[in-house]
């Protein structure tokens, strides 16, 4: 089972697309290993530098509708090899949540209060991700350093919050995806 969890990015923005997760022209490369250097190339936010923010993260943490546009295995792909097995929004776009979970990665979908909960609270910090696949419970602590908005003595920033994955779902990831689940069950 892969592993799940690591540093976060905030990508703070609705309706990122699959052509700004892995643009079109590089949907002829034969390998995932070929496409790492694209990933989020076409994305346009305020502050996000690909190149240098993508790097020595394995979380995304995002807003509502993530992989719309059209249906590609690359999207995923590209996320996976650059060390992102988990993503966490609002909601997907069908086809790429399915996606996610057939390569045995994590679409974690929370309500709208919550995702902005953690966009207030988390953004601009360190923070880092640890899941707990079998109680369905996602951690979150931000090392704050000396700053004045963290709230405990140890100066990081902490929250517990639930997630909820269909028993599928949750086969396919702890399988690695959805060849690895057929080759035990089939």
């Amino acid at each position: 089972m892969k592993q799940f969890g690591g540093n976060i990015l905030f990508l703070d923005k609705d309706d990122i697309n699959t052509d700004e997760i892995i643009p079109a022209k590089y949907l002829t490369e034969n390998s995932k290993e070929a496409l790492q250097p694209y990933c989020l190339e076409d994305l346009k936010l305020d502050g996000f530098n690909p190149h240098r923010d993508i790097a020595g993260k394995g979380v995304i943490v995002t807003r509502k509708n993530f992989g719309c546009g059209s249906s590609r295995e690359h999207a995923p792909w590209v996320l996976e090899v650059n060390g992102i097995n988990i993503v966490i929004a609002e909601n997907f776009a069908r086809i790429f949540r399915q996606n996610m979970f057939n390569c045995g990665m994590i679409a974690a979908e929370l309500p709208h209060d919550t995702i902005n909960l953690l966009f207030k609270e988390f953004t601009g910090k360190q923070t880092v991700l640890s899941v707990d696949l079998e109680n369905n419970m996602l951690y979150f602590k931000a090392d704050c350093g000396n700053q004045d908005d963290c709230c405990n003595q140890n100066d990081c920033l902490e929250k517990q919050i639930p997630f909820a994955l269909k028993e599928f779902e949750k086969a396919l990831v702890q399988s690695g995806g959805w060849v690895e689940y057929a080759a035990k069950h089939y």
